[in-house]
C-alpha cells in the first residue's frame, strides 16, 4: 500500500457493466482540503473487464529476467519517490502528523474489556520449521534477494514447495515431503516478480511490480500470482472512454490478437545482479504533467497449470481504470477475489475513499480458456479484504464471498469505531448486470482504536533509535480467512490496536456464518495488553479449528521480530491461551524508514490442512536492511 496514490480531481458515478478511464486528471493531494462533508458508504454498479491479454507460460524454469525497470512501490532505502503519485514511501504526507511519545497519550483505554492481559499458559504451538527467506543474507540459484521497503511479504505454500514474494522479487524453496527430504533449500530466485510472466508481452512482461502477492488454490492444486501495474500503460484508441451516469456498458479490447495463447514454461535464468535504479511511479516526474490523452492501469494474473510452480502458467492481463493498489487476492469457489484501493488521499470533497472489489473467473483461467474480470466500485470505506478459503470443505453452493472493513476512516481523522463492516458479493458470470455487492452490515465489536492512529505513522519504538515505526492500524491485515468445519462456518479477522497499557495489540475476531449468510461475532480478544507492541498481525484456522496469529512484536527495550500465539477451539472465548512461540528475535533496529512489512502473512499446509505457515521480517545484528523469516507450527492436537 502506498501512501500518496492518486487523487482524482472528479468522480464519475459509474452505471452499467463497463470498463471504465476516469476522465478526470490526478494530480497531489492538497495538505489544507476544504472541511469535507459527510462521506456515506456507496457501492457502484459492476464494471466488466475481459482480458487485454491471455496466454500459458513455457515451465518458470525456463523463463529469464524480464527487461526493463522495476516500478517498485518504493525503492530499498529512498528517502523521496516525487511525480504525481504524491508523498515518499518513507514520508508522512501532507495533513498527516507524526505521532507524539507513546500511543496511550494519543487515546483512552477504548475496549480494554477484552484486552487479554498475559499471555497464554498452555501448551505453545510447536515451532516445526524455520528459515530465513528473501531479503538480507539471501543466496539463491539466480542471485541475492535483497528487497525494497516496504518488504510487503506475501507467502503460499504446496505439497512441496514454498513461494514467497517479497515486494518485487519472488524465490521457489523446497518443503519436506513426498518430493523433498528437506525444507527451505532454494531452487529459484531471487528473480522479479514479472518474471513469471516473460514472453507473455504488454505491461505485465515489461513492468516489475511491488505489491505482487502468491496464493496457493488448494481446491484445484494450482498456484496464483497477483501483480499489479502501478503506472499508466499507453494511451489506445480503442480503449473504453469515461462512463457517466446513464450511459450504456462499455467493454475493454483485448490488447493482443489471437489469445489465448499455449502455455509457457517458467523460465529458469543464469545468476542475476540487481542493478535497476529505483523507478518511478505513475506518469511523469517531479513537476512534470502527463501526456493526454492518459491510458489505464492493469491488474496482471498468472495461474500455474500444475501443482508444480516451476511449471507451465496460464497468464491474463486485465485492464483497471483505477490505480490498483493494495491488492488481496482470496480463493473461492466461484472466483479469485482481488480487492484494490484507488487512493490513500480524498478523492473528493463529498467522497473520502475509493475501492475496487473485484472478482475474476476463476473455472475459466483453471483451464486456460478466455476470461473476464468483474469489478464494483464501493466509496467512504476503509481497506477491503475478502475472504480466503482454508481447506477444502466448501461454502454451500452458491453462498456469496464475504468482504470485511474495519470501522472509521483516517482521512477523515476517524481513529476509532465500534463496527466491524461486512458485504456479501455475489458474482453472476452470465448475466453481469446481477452481480451484486450487498452492505455494509455493521457488526457490534468492542471498542478499538487504530493503534498510532492509523498508517504511515511514527509508531513502535526501538531501542538505540528515535526511528519508530509504522504500524498500518488502520485496516485489517492480510488474510480474513474462512473455514468451514460440518455445519460450522468461521470467519477469522485481525487489526493493530491500541491498548490500555501504553502499547499495542493485536485485536482479533471470530465471526460465525448464519443460515442467512450474516455475519455474527462469536469472539473477540486483544492480545496482549502488556505495554509492548504486538502488531500487523496475519491469522489463520486449521482444521481442528485451532486460530493461530503470526505478528510482529517489538518495543523501546526490545528489537522488531516475529511471534505466533494461538488458541484451541474449546478454550475460553477471546483468549489466545497458548503460550506465545518466538519465530525470531530481532538483532538490530530499522532506521532507513518508518515503512516495516505493510503485512505479513499466514498460510496454511495443504498436506495436513494442520501447519500453519507464517512470514515476517527482522533485522540481523549489524545490518541496515531486513531479512525475512518463514516458520511452520503446529497446534496441539492437530498434525503427525
Amino acid at each position: 500500500m502506498t501512501r500518496g496514490g492518486p487523487g482524482f480531481r472528479r468522480v464519475a458515478l459509474l452505471v452499467g457493466v463497463a470498463a471504465v478511464v476516469l476522465a478526470g486528471g490526478i494530480g497531489r493531494a492538497s495538505a489544507g482540503p476544504p472541511a469535507p462533508r459527510p462521506a456515506h458508504p456507496r457501492v457502484g454498479p459492476v464494471l466488466l473487464n475481459p482480458p487485454v491479454a491471455h496466454d500459458v507460460s513455457a515451465p518458470l524454469r525456463s523463463l529469464g529476467a524480464a527487461p526493463g525497470g522495476v516500478r517498485a512501490r518504493g525503492a530499498f532505502g529512498a528517502t523521496a519517490i516525487s511525480g504525481e503519485m504524491g508523498a515518499a514511501e518513507g514520508s508522512a504526507a501532507p495533513g498527516l502528523a507524526a505521532l507524539p511519545a507513546r500511543a496511550s497519550e494519543r487515546s483512552s483505554p477504548s475496549g480494554a474489556d477484552v484486552e487479554q492481559k498475559a499471555p497464554g499458559r498452555g501448551p505453545a504451538p510447536a515451532l516445526v520449521e524455520s528459515f530465513d527467506g528473501l531479503g538480507v543474507g539471501f543466496q539463491g540459484p539466480q542471485g541475492p534477494g535483497r528487497g525494497r521497503n516496504p518488504s510487503d511479504n506475501t507467502l503460499a505454500v504446496g505439497p512441496d514447495h514454498i513461494v514467497p514474494i517479497v515486494n518485487s522479487r519472488m524465490a521457489i524453496f523446497t518443503r519436506k515431503g513426498k518430493k523433498f527430504r528437506d525444507t527451505g533449500r532454494a531452487l529459484y530466485g531471487a528473480v522479479p516478480t514479472n518474471n513469471v510472466f516473460r514472453g507473455f508481452g504488454g505491461a505485465c512482461a515489461e513492468r516489475n511490480n511491488g505489491d505482487a502477492v502468491v496464493r496457493y488454490d488448494q481446491l484445484a492444486d494450482r498456484w496464483l500470482i497477483v501483480m499489479p501495474i502501478f503506472s499508466r500503460l499507453p494511451y489506445r484508441a480503442d480503449q473504453p472512454a469515461g462512463t457517466r451516469p446513464g450511459d450504456p456498458a462499455a467493454v475493454s479490447m483485448p490488447a493482443v490478437a489471437g489469445q489465448p495463447g499455449h502455455a509457457a514454461a517458467l523460465f529458469q535464468p543464469q545468476t542475476m545482479t540487481d542493478t535497476t535504479p529505483p523507478q518511478r511511479r505513475g506518469p511523469g516526474g517531479e513537476g512534470e504533467r502527463p501526456q493526454e490523452p492518459q491510458g489505464v492501469y492493469a491488474m496482471c494474473y498468472a495461474v500455474s497449470t500444475s501443482p508444480d510452480p516451476l511449471g507451465s502458467y496460464y497468464r491474463y492481463e486485465f485492464l483497471r481504470p483505477y490505480f490498483p493498489d493494495y491488492p488481496r487476492p482470496a480463493v473461492w469457489p466461484d472466483g479469485y477475489y482481488v480487492p484494490t484501493s484507488t487512493s490513500d488521499n480524498r478523492i473528493s470533497e463529498t467522497v473520502a475513499t475509493q475501492k475496487h472489489a473485484c472478482v475474476a473467473e476463476r473455472a475459466k483461467m483453471l483451464k486456460g480458456e478466455p476470461a473476464s474480470e468483474q469489478c464494483v466500485i464501493v466509496e467512504n470505506v476503509n481497506f477491503l479484504n475478502n475472504a480466503d478459503l482454508e481447506g477444502k470443505e466448501l461454502p454451500p453452493a452458491g453462498a456469496p464471498n464475504i468482504m470485511l472493513a474495519a470501522g472509521g476512516r483516517q482521512l477523515d481523522s476517524i481513529f476509532q469505531d465500534s463496527v466491524i463492516n461486512a458485504w456479501k458479493f455475489h458474482v453472476d458470470w452470465k448475466d453481469p448486470s446481477k452481480t451484486r455487492v450487498i452492505g455494509p452490515e455493521p457488526i457490534r465489536v468492542a471498542p478499538y482504536h487504530y493503534l498510532c492512529d492509523g498508517q504511515l505513522t511514527n509508531c513502535v519504538p526501538q531501542p538505540g533509535t528515535d526511528r519508530r515505526l509504522d504500524a498500518q492500524g488502520d485496516k485489517i491485515m492480510a488474510r480474513v480467512v474462512y473455514r468451514r468445519i460440518g455445519d460450522q462456518e468461521s470467519v477469522v479477522a485481525a487489526h493493530s490496536v491500541n491498548t490500555s497499557a501504553s502499547g499495542g495489540g493485536v485485536r482479533w475476531y471470530e465471526f460465525r456464518v448464519g443460515k442467512d449468510r450474516d455475519l455474527e461475532l462469536h469472539q473477540q480478544g486483544t492480545y496482549l495488553a502488556d505495554g509492548l507492541y504486538r502488531w500487523m498481525g496475519s491469522p489463520a484456522i486449521d482444521r481442528r479449528g485451532n486460530i493461530g496469529i503470526g505478528y510482529s512484536f517489538g518495543g523501546p527495550d526490545h528489537f522488531p521480530g516475529q511471534r505466533f500465539a494461538g488458541r484451541r477451539p474449546t478454550d475460553p472465548p477471546g483468549e489466545l491461551s497458548l503460550a506465545e512461540t518466538v519465530l525470531v528475535e530481532g538483532e538490530a533496529a530499522q532506521t532507513n524508514t518508518l515503512r516495516w512489512e505493510d503485512y505479513t502473512q499466514t498460510a496454511v499446509d495443504p498436506a495436513d490442512d494442520c501447519t500453519i505457515w507464517y512470514v515476517g521480517d527482522y533485522l540481523k545484528k549489524d545490518a541496515t536492511a531486513y531479512s525475512t523469516r518463514i516458520g511452520a507450527f503446529r497446534m496441539p492436537g492437530c498434525g503427525r
